[in-house]
């Protein structure tokens, strides 16, 4: 059985018209796995067929239907996945493929999305830009914790200011998620946490970057070296500068006693 996403926009809503769906699907032998709106006026359906002939038989009927018009036919993406079970879509920079944008208000959607991310086996880059307190590596964690991984402050200010400079032996495992704050590390590191971090991208493992802009300033690597860039907002014309974290009172020492290991 393979499966398959179908997507539609419903031309003219009339009572029965899910039930006439579903009949011709049972009459193709395709299954319904999943159903949902994902978004105003339009739904997606996870299938499953034993033959490609029985999916081109269904468009070829579906397109002779007014009240629906049919776009999308095709083996799921992740992105199709996840419209599905939150009934919703993941917003998409129209310019850059590789930014997604998140609010405040779509945690579960964000933390979903990073853990089916973070299952993915190899080396990953993931860079996350936010405002201080809307959530970024409190998602993190629990992106971790959804996928079954262990996750390791490189550099933070979730607690205390944390600057590591060496890892233990059973640290370096390609299955933890190793999380940097990019501001901390430009301000608050030396050499041996740079050295650290080098040894961290050549590994096999997802490696997580809070303020990828200030992290590439820093450093010899560059916003085309990550493979995914999440953007997290309180509301969708919020803007995200660096202005206000640069003056936020968190890089005091004072405030948070910093420590290195």
């Amino acid at each position: 059985m393979k499966e398959w996403y179908m997507e539609y926009e419903i031309q003219r809503n009339r009572p029965g018209l899910l039930g006439d769906i579903s009949s011709l699907l049972g009459m193709l032998s395709i299954n319904i796995v999943t159903i949902n709106g994902v978004d105003e006026g339009r739904r997606g359906m996870l299938l499953l067929s034993r033959e490609d002939s029985q999916m081109k038989r269904l468009a070829s009927i579906l397109d002779t239907m007014e009240t629906i018009h049919v776009t999308k036919i095709r083996e799921p993406k992740l992105r199709d996945r996840l419209a599905v079970r939150h009934g919703r879509y993941i917003q998409r920079d129209a310019d850059d493929k590789k930014t997604f944008r998140f609010e405040r208000d779509e945690l579960g959607l964000l933390v979903d999305f990073m853990a089916e991310l973070f299952k993915q086996e190899g080396h990953k880059l993931v860079g996350v830009r936010g405002m201080p307190r809307v959530g970024k590596t409190e998602s993190v964690v629990a992106a971790s914790v959804c996928a079954n991984k262990r996750w390791l402050f490189v550099s933070s200010t979730l607690l205390k200011q944390t600057v590591r400079s060496q890892l233990i032996e059973d640290e370096y495992s390609e299955q933890n998620i190793f999380l940097v704050d990019g501001i901390v590390s430009a301000r608050r590191s030396n050499e041996k946490h740079w050295q650290l971090i080098r040894e961290l991208m050549r590994l096999e493992a997802v490696k997580v970057i809070e303020h990828p802009d200030i992290f590439v300033q820093h450093t010899e690597y560059t916003l085309e070296d990550f493979d995914y860039i999440i953007e997290l907002r309180h509301d969708p014309n919020e803007e995200i500068t660096y202005e206000v974290v640069s003056n936020e009172t968190m890089f005091s020492d004072s405030d948070f006693g910093g420590f290195d290991f």
